[in-house]
């Protein structure tokens, strides 16, 4: 059920609920892939920090009056088009990512990526050319044995210094109630990106997650500080999840009253 909420300036809109379930299932894919070993780390930041990071017509969602950045860390399995199985070596890779918390004007909530990270370059600039994600080839190494999680990556950038991101965390038991934040903060069924100058909205489509309690044990890094986000400690939220099969559906551009377009959801989190 759809959630009516009164944003600033008094404009009404309907922002859809978090679900654990896709809020649009996907038909036709247009990539499919699967995320395998893949570790959540959460910081709180405050909205209007993160405000100017999002397209246009495209909105900080907030929990509690909080939004988030996430650094996402995963082994990206068999990415290909539609819903074929992937290519094995090409389109296998680890990957970490920063992203935001986003919603537009049709109340359609998703995540808007900072930086991506990852070893083949033909993935960097293949999403690049097709769909401007901001992909960067580097030098990342993922391994995961047993309950212990190792991440290493290294990105040499042109116009800027390099950024790293070194992580151990050890994985704990599997979390039958993960809470409404941890679905807050994964439970995501899309991503809003400016392409050419207009900004889509690409929908997900996934199982549930299965998650799991982690503890980080060693962490040095600075891509979020590199993608724009400034971070304070460890992050607030640690989760792991042994992975999910993933469909991209078609994009669709976002439309917004412009005139309006200074003014911002008010949302409080899932009711």
């Amino acid at each position: 059920m759809l959630e009516p909420l009164v944003g600033a300036e008094g404009i009404r809109m309907i922002i859809e609920p978090v679900t654990v379930g896709p809020a649009r299932p996907v038909a036709r894919p247009l990539l499919s892939q699967h995320w395998r070993h893949v570790l959540f780390l959460h910081w709180p930041v405050r909205p209007a920090a993160v405000s100017h990071l999002m397209p246009s017509g495209v909105f900080p969602d907030v929990w509690n009056g909080t939004s988030w950045v996430g650094l996402v860390a995963f082994s990206m399995e068999r990415l290909g088009p539609g819903g074929w199985p992937g290519v094995p070596y090409l389109g296998s890779f680890p990957e970490v990512n920063v992203r935001l918390y986003s919603v537009d004007r049709q109340g359609h909530r998703g995540v808007v990526f900072r930086s991506l990270d990852c070893p083949r370059l033909a993935a960097v600039m293949t999403a690049r050319a097709v769909f401007a994600l901001p992909y960067r080839w580097s030098s990342t190494r993922l391994a995961v044995e047993r309950d212990l999680y190792c991440l290493a990556t290294r990105t040499r950038r042109v116009s800027s210094p390099d950024a790293t991101c070194l992580l151990t965390a050890h994985i704990g038991q599997r979390l039958e109630r993960p809470g409404p934040l941890a679905e807050f903060l994964t439970a995501r069924w899309g991503l809003h990106n400016q392409v050419r100058r207009r900004t889509v909205y690409l929908p997900t489509d996934h199982p549930p997650w299965p998650l799991y309690e982690a503890r980080l044990t060693d962490l040095a890094q600075d891509l979020t500080s590199a993608a724009g986000v400034d971070v304070c400690g460890p992050p607030t939220s640690v989760l792991y999840s042994t992975g999910v099969p993933v469909r991209f559906g078609a994009w669709r551009p976002v439309t917004w009253d412009q005139r309006g377009s200074d003014s911002r959801p008010a949302q409080d989190g899932p009711r």
